[in-house]
C-alpha cells in the first residue's frame, strides 16, 4: 500500500511540473525564457514521473515475481539518464543559436553577450 501512495505523489509531482512547463511556454515573453520554463520544469517533472515508474517497475519484481518489472525499471533509469543528458544540452544550443542569430531577451538591461568574440584568425593592427 505505501508503495502506490508513494507512487502516485511521484507522478502527481511529476504532472504538476509538466503542467508548469506548458504554462511557462505559454506566458513568458522571449525565447530564453519559455526555454528555461521548458528545460527546467520538464526535466524535473520527467524526474519524479520516471521515479513513479521505476518504483512501479521494482514492485512488480521483488513484490509479484514479474521479470519485465526489472526490465521495465532499467530501461525507464536508462530513458531518465538520456533525458537528463540531452534536455539541457539541447536547450544551450538553441539560446546559443537565438543569441547567435540576434534575437534578444526581452526586458534585459544589461547583455553581458553582447559584445561579439574576436576571431583568433583576424590580423590586429
Amino acid at each position: 500500500m505505501w508503495f502506490e501512495i508513494i507512487m502516485y505523489i511521484l507522478l502527481a509531482i511529476g504532472v504538476f511540473f509538466n503542467l508548469l512547463a506548458g504554462a511557462g511556454l505559454l506566458r513568458f515573453p522571449d525565447v530564453y525564457t519559455r526555454l528555461h520554463a521548458g528545460t527546467k520544469c520538464t526535466t524535473f517533472g520527467s524526474i519524479f514521473i520516471c521515479g513513479s515508474v521505476i518504483l512501479l517497475g521494482l514492485k512488480a519484481w521483488l513484490f509479484n515475481g514479474n521479470d519485465g518489472g526489472a526490465s521495465l525499471a532499467l530501461h525507464t533509469g536508462v530513458a531518465l539518464a538520456a533525458i537528463l543528458l540531452t534536455n539541457p544540452t539541447g536547450a544551450h544550443a538553441i539560446a546559443r543559436a537565438a543569441h547567435r542569430s540576434g534575437v534578444k531577451p526581452a526586458q534585459a538591461v544589461i547583455d553581458e553577450l553582447e559584445k561579439k568574440p574576436e576571431s583568433k584568425y583576424e590580423v590586429k593592427k
